[in-house]
């Protein structure tokens, strides 16, 4: 039987493209979308093709009814899950902290960290009867050397990197947690929020010299869930062309 994927916020960028990279025969992948239903049924369609079975899965993870629903309906259809891949998420918009409101505030992290928390509480269980289980959290560059405008969100994916560190040694010694921060991807979440100017900018920050792209992140996702990642556990793995170093 193949492995059982759920990845949530699948129906663009990074999700997508981790969607489709689990994507092999007999492999089940969930892909999970909030609006984007087109997007999330064009996944699915390249999920089929390539001998997977796709199911499809609706809610807004910024509340708690769906995060349980959502792996339920997973859980139901597919019989189990092997991975988890916390994706959804977003930086909502661009804000000062001198401008900021308590019900953005809010929006950002309930969209970044309890979306994971709670969808990660109601996977648990089953996770836990895998074979080979993992989860992989999806951070961000703006993490690790802050983000003016955006720190928000930068706080609330430093929430993410917390939450992969404490998991881990909860959930061990069976199940395997790690975190992706990338840094600046090509992809319509930085079409909302980053203008081509500042995109260029970001380029000119790395050491690659150049952003990356959502298939380059969904490469990472899939190691750390890989046979060769099996001693791997607690980490967050940097994906940013060398844009931040330690």
């Amino acid at each position: 039987m193949g492995r059982r994927v759920l990845v949530t916020g699948s129906s663009t960028g990074i999700g997508a493209a981790t969607a489709l990279r689990f994507a092999e025969p007999d492999a089940t992948v969930g892909i999970h979308y909030c609006h984007s239903e087109k997007p999330a049924r064009d996944v699915l369609a390249g999920v089929e093709k390539k001998g997977a079975t796709g199911i499809l899965l609706q809610g807004d993870l910024s509340r708690p009814e769906p995060c349980e629903a959502i792996v339920k309906q997973f859980l139901a259809e597919a019989g189990g899950i092997d991975v988890l891949v916390n994706n959804a998420g977003a930086l909502v918009r661009r804000c000062p902290v001198e401008e900021m409101e308590w019900d953005l505030l809010d929006e950002i992290f309930r969209l970044n960290v309890f979306s994971a928390f709670m969808v990660t509480r109601w996977a648990l269980p089953a996770l836990k009867e895998s074979d080979d289980p993992a989860i992989v959290n999806v951070g961000s560059i703006a993490e690790r050397h802050g983000a003016p405008t955006a720190t928000a969100y930068g706080a609330a994916k430093s929430g993410i990197g917390s939450f992969t560190r404490g998991l881990a040694k909860e959930a061990g010694p069976k199940i395997r947690v790690n975190c992706v921060a990338p840094g600046v991807i090509e992809t319509p979440f930085h079409e909302k929020v980053s203008t081509p100017e500042r995109m260029k900018m970001f380029a000119e920050m790395a050491a690659l010299k150049r952003n990356a792209t959502a298939d380059e992140v969904a490469e990472a996702i899939w190691f750390l869930c890989s046979a060769g990642a099996r001693f791997i556990t607690g980490e967050t793995l940097d994906v940013n062309g060398g844009a931040f170093m330690h």
